[in-house]
């Protein structure tokens, strides 16, 4: 739990030095998406390393006073304005603010509910108002993870998640690549139901294979439906 709240720390200083002040200190060797990675993995140990001599009251009022100061300037950017950085695992090359926030919102979604997992406090996380957002922007992915998997133009996968906080996403093929719609009227080539307690899980490397595939069910074309147990939506 200790290192979780680190690294969200890290998150609330690092980006205020950097979107709100233009400081961005030490960059990364190359710019492929591999070295952001490595890079940002490597800030994230050091970080981390260093904050073992803090107490965790120390912590926790860094990041009372980190926390709303970065919440206000997020609140402060105009959302249809292009974002300081991309959101990568979409496949973006340049993303609006408004998806860079809502990336900034499963980053911190996920983090917390981790150190509530380790205490058995999930729950007040998983309601409508603070979860579906979290599912909406990871399902994002969807069309760039899915960017190999070939079908007919006009095929849809539909993806379910159970809940109070799930819904019904669909994903139809064009001629050149996969598309989020808002409505599909036809029968999905394919449909993945998942469990909405542990999709979340799923979408940031936290849920082990085996537990996954218990917690998927798979209709119709399989062969569209197994790519969603590798979606990735975190950096990493």
């Amino acid at each position: 739990m200790r290192d979780v709240a680190l690294h969200l720390l890290d998150g609330n200083l690092r980006s205020l030095s950097m979107l709100r002040d233009g400081y961005f200190g030490q960059q990364p060797a190359g710019g492929s998406y591999p070295e952001i990675v490595s890079f940002l993995n490597q800030l994230n140990a050091d970080w981390v390393a260093a904050g073992q001599r803090l107490s965790p009251a120390v912590i926790r009022w860094l990041l009372e006073v980190s926390g709303p100061a970065y919440t206000r300037y997020l609140a402060g950017l105009d959302p249809a304005a292009p974002a300081t950085f991309a959101v990568g695992w979409a496949g973006e090359a340049a993303s609006a603010n408004w998806f860079y926030v809502a990336r900034d919102y499963t980053e911190k979604w996920h983090h917390q509910q981790q150190i509530r997992q380790a205490v058995g406090q999930e729950a007040p996380l998983l309601t409508r108002e603070l979860y579906q957002p979290f599912l909406a922007t990871c399902l994002r992915a969807l069309p760039h993870h899915y960017r190999a998997v070939d079908a007919e133009a006009g095929q849809a996968i539909a993806f379910v998640i159970s809940g109070e906080a799930g819904g019904t996403w669909h994903m139809v093929r064009s001629v050149e690549s996969w598309q989020l719609v808002p409505q599909f009227a036809g029968v999905p080539a394919a449909t993945v139901v998942m469990d909405g307690t542990v999709a979340w899980r799923l979408f940031t490397k936290s849920l082990p294979r085996a537990l996954a595939q218990a917690s998927v069910q798979i209709s119709g074309d399989e062969r569209l439906g197994e790519p969603v147990f590798e979606l990735t939506a975190v950096i990493g």
